[in-house]
């Protein structure tokens, strides 16, 4: 019997998951990955340069859904030896029995911890928010009396959640909202909350609000354990020893192994439709034809390349937002700011993984520290500080256009400003773009249904993933729209409703 062929495209988590998954657990296919750059992993890859190594946009991996956590241990088993920070710590970890050791193998996922705090008024606080004495101490007493009275008001008066603003206000009041939330959303879209949809919201934090973190912080001092814990609470992850986009190449070479083919700087630029069927795509300079597509593609390129499109469903598809992103690495001696947590780093520097910029003076959004995510992405992790900084943008304007030098100086200067490193800390510099990194919830999404529901007539088209979706998912997420995606296929489900639904209803897997 003639094998049906998969066309996937794209090569991040969900197209390369879709692949594997495919090939895995069944004989009768045979899949063709296209993806429009040279490079694996989306915006989950690893960016090398000069031994040091990025991650973009930082991935931590944690998921509440057992099928995710098995496929990542199938490709990167868990440590089971210290890693070269714990061992010149001497730091105990809980490690897995027979599970391979770092300081000799590369396919090995380390496990971390999770440290992600708020840098604002030149302080450190707690991301997100705790109730601890020192961040009232930070706070100052009127600020703290100020967001006491406020959110004991957000709790008897609800506002309508029509909007971001309103969504978080109702959770933590409004002078937290305004303090912790308001500019940092604003950097990040380039919108204020109060035109976001609430949907942003209710996907990224879902249940978390004062009363969770109230109830985080009860089972700690009284050491109960269970229940559900909200995703933005969790304390430890895995991570592969050379980031993200490791996992993503191993996945990409198995699917290889396994009679997978992926064709690389293949940019699809027409979808060709005919009687409620995708029949082919052109990628590069050749026709591709298919039984079955599967596009992690952003939904506004998708609907823009197909043939014989209604206006209307044109229309929310060309007016679908997306936030642009650069990352700035700076390879630093060292960093200004001091390590007055309890836990033990290389070099004594601050324990974070990320640090969320709430100075409204500055552009930087984020800044990641490479060496708390693994020592191996830094090539003298003792010694120097490999920093990532964040800016969000629109692609084409003026930061977007900057050149390598006028960003790099601008990142610096700001990291001086704010008194994070001094004058000749830089070593080294390396700026990347991102198209397309977060797809944004305003302008046309109100009508995201229309499109979803004009889409899902083509019986053997799936879309899968953050841009293929047009929903800001998180990597397991992703995977688990490719899960599903696969088990339709082989089961012959045409109801796409459970790959649209994942990451939409509130109990589906960030609370358990």
């Amino acid at each position: 019997m003639k094998k049906k062929k998969v066309v996937i495209i794209g090569a991040g988590p969900a197209g390369l998951t879709a692949g594997y998954q495919l090939l895995k657990k069944s004989g009768d296919y045979e899949v063709v990955i296209l993806e429009e750059s040279k490079e694996i992993g989306g915006i989950s890859r690893t960016v090398k340069y000069k031994h040091n190594r990025m991650d973009i946009g930082g991935h931590r991996f944690f998921s509440k859904d057992p099928e995710v956590i098995k496929f990542w241990k199938e490709i990167m088993p868990i440590q089971g030896k210290p890693s070269f920070d714990d061992k010149k710590l001497k730091r105990e970890k809980k490690l897995e029995e027979g599970g391979p050791d770092p300081e000799v193998e590369d396919r090995v996922m380390l496990v971390r911890n999770r440290v992600s705090r708020i840098y604002y008024l030149k302080k450190f606080f707690d991301y997100p928010i705790s109730m601890k004495p020192e961040t009232f101490k930070n706070m100052g007493l009127k600020r703290t009396f100020t967001a006491g009275c406020s959110y004991l008001k957000s709790v008897v008066v609800k506002k309508p959640e029509d909007s971001l603003e309103n969504f978080y206000i109702n959770r933590f009041g409004k002078k937290l909202y305004s303090m912790f939330f308001e500019k940092y959303t604003e950097k990040l879209w380039g919108r204020h909350p109060s035109e976001i949809s609430a949907d942003w919201g209710s996907q990224r934090v879902k249940g978390l609000s004062i009363t969770a973190v109230l109830k985080d912080m009860f089972k700690k001092v009284f050491h109960i354990n269970g229940g559900k814990v909200e995703t933005s609470l969790i304390e430890e992850f895995i991570y592969p020893k050379y980031g993200p986009g490791q996992l993503w190449e191993m996945v990409a070479s198995e699917f290889e192994k396994m009679g997978g083919v992926i064709l690389k700087d293949k940019k699809v630029t027409q979808i060709n439709q005919k009687d409620g069927k995708i029949k082919s795509v052109i990628a590069g300079e050749g026709e591709i034809k298919g039984d079955i597509f599967i596009s992690s593609m952003p939904l506004k390129d998708l609907v823009n390349d197909m043939n014989d499109v209604p206006k209307k469903i044109l229309d929310i598809a060309t007016g679908l937002p997306y936030r642009d992103f650069v990352t700035v690495g700076l390879l630093v001696k060292k960093l200004n700011l001091k390590n007055e947590t309890n836990i033990k780093t290389l070099g004594n520097i601050v324990p974070d993984c990320w640090i969320y910029v709430q100075e409204p003076d500055v552009k930087l959004g984020r800044i990641q520290i490479f060496n708390n995510w693994s020592p191996y992405m830094v090539k003298s992790p003792s010694t120097t500080v490999w920093l990532g900084l964040e800016y969000f943008c629109n692609e084409n304007d003026d930061f977007w256009n900057m050149s390598d030098k006028e960003c790099i100086d601008f990142a610096k200067d700001e990291l001086i400003k704010m008194g994070i490193i001094s004058e000749n800390a830089v070593l080294d510099a390396h700026r990347e773009k991102v198209k397309k990194a977060y797809p944004a919830y305003f302008d046309t999404y109100s009508e995201i249904d229309k499109l979803i529901e004009y889409l899902n007539k083509f019986d053997n088209l799936y879309c899968v993933g953050r841009n293929g979706q047009h929903r800001y998912n998180n990597m397991d997420h992703s995977m688990v729209t490719s899960f599903e995606t696969v088990n339709n296929i082989l089961n012959g489900v045409k109801d796409k409703s459970n790959i649209w639904n994942v990451n939409t209803e509130k109990e589906y897997h960030e609370e358990k």
